[in-house]
């Protein structure tokens, strides 16, 4: 139900005491929350294809080679995909409300904050907004760093630490600072090899299924 900002100020309450999820996704959050998430922060630090298997008996597509440290917080993982060879760091937040789509060889260092989702302030209930995240392949996201709704990095970039990206970032560029800005070409490569494709998407998407 969304309320106007015209509307009476206690139905806006109101509203905002309803969940947004379905008994089912109550109940997958759960076992997540109190099973599956509990078992994946006590393995061992290298064991990375046991939290991988772990993700995937929760609806994750996580391809080969693939290592998140147990310290990563990750929020509905059924929504969640990694490319092969890409590595998730230390305390970092992987909050898939929505799709998050991490394509091949990322690395997210420690304590960065990926957000598949949102609410809609302009509506007095808030209502809940799941706005999937896209990390194209080759990407770094350095430490601290956040990566709003909706965004989507292209191949190659580089977000600096502590760097928040509210927007899309360009595939082989750096960027730094809040919100984050375009600095430089990465250097060492060509930038022609790191051009946005489309398919890149739809290529992590269509080999999901043989990850899982």
């Amino acid at each position: 139900m969304l309320i106007s900002m015209n509307s009476d100020g206690e139905i806006g309450k109101q509203a905002r005491a309803q969940s947004p999820y379905s008994l089912g996704e109550k109940a997958a959050r759960a076992a997540w929350m109190y099973g599956g998430s509990l078992v994946f922060r006590c393995t061992f630090h290298n064991w990375y294809g046991a939290r991988a298997w772990l993700l995937r008996r929760f609806g994750a597509a996580v391809g080969p080679s693939v290592r998140v440290r147990a310290s990563v917080r990750v929020e509905q993982p059924w929504n969640l995909t990694i490319g092969e060879n890409s590595s998730v760091g230390d305390r970092a937040i992987l909050y898939c409300l929505g799709k998050v789509v991490i394509g091949r060889n990322v690395s997210i260092s420690q304590g960065v904050h990926v957000c598949a989702g949102t609410h809609d302030y302009r509506q007095l209930d808030m209502p809940l907004v799941r706005a999937p995240v896209t990390i194209g392949d080759d990407v770094w996201l350095a430490a601290d760093a956040f990566v709003g709704p909706s965004v989507e990095v292209g191949r190659g970039a580089v977000l600096g630490a502590r760097g928040v990206a509210m927007k899309s970032l360009e595939g082989g560029w750096v960027y730094a600072g809040n919100p984050a800005v375009k600095v430089k070409a990465r250097e060492g490569s060509e930038r022609s090899q790191f051009k946005v494709h489309s398919s890149n998407t739809d290529v992590a998407e269509r080999e999901a299924g043989e990850w899982e």
